[in-house]
């Protein structure tokens, strides 16, 4: 492994160590786990707010976590100006990863990819986007599923979308997701150019987490504040409100971050011995097997690819680590007390997981790819 920590920035990390495992722990060293362990709310019911303007794009609400109330929290739909021209946004899920949920987040590009199956509504229907198309430099709307004002925006289309909705179920796989994996397209579309939401999103996405009303446990699956014009527009005619929740609400969502025992032999992330909380606490990265199509050039260029995206993955550990210790040092020249210091830790905790969980859906995405074709049947005579 590569370490870049100084004494001194090692001397506080270990200090607050002790103090972020207590806290988790309550003060034993019992083995534990935390992990979030019941999916998000229904998706609730309500209405497009009318396209403020020439270029926006919808981008549909859903239920984000907040670690600090463990609940989760909605984040409301909204039209968000597009970062380039062709781009198309594709929505972030939720995914059942084995033994706990995995929030996948959304993105910008040319193609709409996977988003898990789930069905947003207003032409995000579980694959593709259907309200709408790139067209010489300019976004045409799908009259049939976008809410836009013909006589401020011309450039529509009307194209009749058959969609059934079953039920309004906000997650992918575990016990009553929707059951979907990625097309060879969305894929392909996971491999291209992406742009991360810009900063109207994250600032939306601030904003509804600073606001109670947007909590589960609140509105219990019905939010006050369901869609916005514009992002972060929480009050004013451009505000909707949600008809009625997806689904009755569970209350047990609020105890969905657990405290597990795990046995010795358990996970390195699982043990409080050895909590990872930055990329240096992370094992050392597992490799791929071994292409193995019987085609030697191909395997070849499989290869490649592979060390490719290893030693991508490497600087990017590295590259968090490094400004994590320089985030270290500046806390350690402020003098900052424990509270400080203990929700710096569970900030990395939470960058280095999601760095991982991110590097390995790259591994997995990649294996998949790189799986052998099955052989086809012969055919009948």
């Amino acid at each position: 492994m590569h370490i870049h920590s100084t004494i001194r920035s090692w001397s506080l990390r270990v200090l607050s160590l002790a103090f972020l495992v207590t806290a988790l722990s309550g003060a034993s060293f019992a083995q534990f786990r935390v992990a979030i362990t019941v999916g998000p709310p229904a998706l609730p019911v309500y209405e497009q707010p009318l396209c403020p303007g020439d270029g926006y794009l919808w981008t549909p609400g859903y239920w984000y976590w907040d670690d600090d109330i463990s609940d989760y929290y909605w984040v409301p739909g909204t039209w968000v100006m597009a970062p380039e021209v062709g781009f198309l946004w594709t929505p972030g899920w939720w995914g059942w990863g084995g033994d706990a949920f995995i929030f996948h987040e959304g993105f910008w590009g040319p193609t709409v990819g996977f988003y898990g199956g789930i069905n947003y509504g207003f032409g995000y229907f579980g694959v593709g986007f259907a309200g709408g198309r790139w067209d010489n430099g300019h976004f045409f709307y799908n009259r049939a599923v976008a809410n836009v004002n013909v006589t401020n925006i011309h450039n529509v289309y009307n194209t009749t979308v058959n969609n059934v909705t079953v039920n309004r179920v906000s997650y992918n796989g575990g016990n009553g997701g929707v059951e979907a994996r990625p097309t060879p397209q969305e894929e392909a579309a996971a491999n291209e150019r992406h742009i991360a939401p810009v900063a109207a999103q994250t600032q939306h996405v601030q904003a509804a987490r600073g606001n109670p009303e947007l909590r589960a446990s609140a509105n219990h699956g019905k939010p006050a504040i369901a869609a916005t014009e514009k992002p972060g527009e929480f009050s004013g005619h451009g505000v909707v409100q949600a008809r009625e929740a997806g689904a009755p609400y569970k209350e047990e969502s609020r105890g969905a971050v657990q405290s597990r025992t795990e046995s010795p032999a358990g996970r390195p992330e699982n043990n409080p011995a050895h909590p990872v909380v930055h990329p240096n606490d992370l094992p050392p990265a597992e490799h791929l097997p071994a292409p193995n199509t019987g085609d030697a050039k191909l395997d070849q260029k499989y290869q490649k690819q592979q060390q490719k995206l290893a030693a991508q993955q490497d600087k990017e550990r590295q590259k968090l680590q490094q400004k994590q210790d320089q985030e270290h040092q500046q806390m350690a020249k402020q003098k900052a007390d424990d509270a400080k210091t203990q929700q710096l830790e569970q900030k990395h905790q939470q960058q280095t997981q999601q760095l991982q969980q991110r590097h390995a859906a790259q591994q997995q995405r990649m294996q998949a790819r790189q799986a052998p074709a099955p052989h086809a049947a012969p055919a009948r005579r």
